[in-house]
Order: C-alpha cells, then sequence, then structure tokens
C-alpha cells in the first residue's frame, strides 16, 4: 500500500528516551517508566501496560475551580509504555524547566508534563474576577512541560521600563516573577456607546516574557 499516509513523519517510531518528546505539530509523546500527569481526556493513543487515574486537585483547587471555572482537571499515567497526547488540533510546545524557574500558565494550556514538576494552582494578583480567570498554575521544580496555543504564539519579552498589555482572553502564560494588574484602556463615554471591544487588559511588568494566543477565548456553551 502507498501514500503520502505513511511517509516517515508520519510514522510513530519507538522511543529512544524516556520522557516527554514531539510527535510533531499538534501531539506529543510520553515514553512512562513509572509515572506522568496529563489533562483529562487529552491521551490520543497508547502501547504497551499503561493505567490512567483521576487525580484530586485537593479541596482548594475544587474550590478555585467551582468559583471560577478555571483550574487544572489532571490525570495520572503510570506503567511502563508510549502514550500520544494532544488537544483539538492546537499547536503543542515542550518547555524544559529547570530549578530556580517559575512559569505562570493558564490551565486550559497545559497538556501534560512530569511527575517531577511542582505546580500550585494560585491566585492572579491585581487580576479581580475577568474573562481570563482569576487563578492560574504555577510550574516549579525540573522537569518537561508540553503547552498547547490554538496558532502560532506570540512571546514577548516584559521589561521594567516596557511593560506589555495583553487580552486576558488571549494570554497563555508567563514568568511567573512578573507583576500583574488590571488596566482599563476605554473611558466611559465609550463604554456607553458601545465599547471598542478591548476593555481591560491584564498589565505585567518586571523582567521576563509572556505568551500570547493569536485568537480571544469563545466562551463555552453552557446547558440550561
Amino acid at each position: 500500500m502507498k501514500s503520502d499516509l505513511f511517509s516517515t513523519e508520519n510514522m510513530a517510531q519507538p522511543a529512544t528516551q524516556p520522557g516527554l518528546t514531539q510527535q510533531n505539530a499538534k501531539s506529543v509523546k510520553y515514553a512512562v517508566n513509572g509515572e506522568m500527569h496529563a489533562r483529562q481526556g487529552s491521551m490520543v493513543a497508547y502501547r504497551g501496560n499503561l493505567q490512567f487515574e483521576r487525580k484530586s486537585q485537593g479541596l482548594g483547587g475544587m474550590l478555585k475551580r467551582a468559583v471560577t471555572g478555571e483550574g487544572l482537571p489532571l490525570m495520572v499515567v503510570k506503567g511502563q509504555g508510549e502514550a500520544w497526547f494532544a488537544h483539538e488540533a492546537a499547536n503543542c510546545f515542550i518547555v524544559e524547566i529547570e530549578h530556580g524557574d517559575a512559569l505562570t500558565i493558564n490551565g486550559r494550556n497545559v497538556l501534560c508534563f512530569d511527575a517531577t514538576l511542582s505546580y500550585e494552582i494560585k491566585t492572579v494578583k491585581g487580576a479581580g474576577m475577568t474573562g481570563g480567570g482569576l487563578f492560574n498554575s504555577v510550574f516549579t521544580g525540573y522537569g518537561k512541560l508540553a503547552v498547547i496555543c490554538e496558532g502560532n504564539p506570540i512571546v514577548i519579552p516584559v521589561s521594567a521600563q516596557q511593560p506589555v498589555y495583553v487580552d486576558t482572553d488571549a494570554i497563555v502564560g508567563w514568568s511567573a516573577n512578573l507583576d500583574t494588574s488590571l488596566h482599563r484602556s476605554q473611558s466611559v463615554g465609550s463604554m456607553i456607546r458601545g465599547g471598542s471591544g478591548e476593555a481591560i487588559q491584564l498589565v505585567l511588568s518586571g523582567e521576563g516574557f509572556v505568551i500570547v494566543r493569536p485568537s480571544e477565548l469563545v466562551p463555552q456553551k453552557t446547558s440550561s
């Protein structure tokens, strides 16, 4: 049987190293030998002897998720084998976090990560109850983290002299050491006349970077 479908770039190859590797632009592969963590429902295929179990967020995480709709619903993957992860054909990127690093990521942009990484759902200081969520996940420790982004991300340097203003529905993550606050960019008169659609942004200042996606979050429909 012949087809471009069976080209080398599409064929899954046996893992040459343990842990997280890029499969293609839209998926990652994890060679599991023990335990790792992943977004619930993100596994698209696996081979080997693996078990998938729901991971509790703890009481604090459950309460935050109930209040804001944000959170990090995870599963634990245990055993030995290979698993592939993806989410709605979003682009996948692998971030290697080293000791001393701290990265804040919106829960909706987390795909999977090493069990050696620590994460905590924290309040976004100064953000209030915004569309981007009051809580984000802060990753520390060491290991690899797979992040998803709808489209190609924009990574913008942040400096003390030049803060960056980001739409709260478009932000993916940022250096955890950055200071955050809210900025209102249109006048009350403009809002009365219908508004510009760009009423409030998250301001990031300090030294680091911010990751932005090239689209805004589409609100999820809820059943009545």
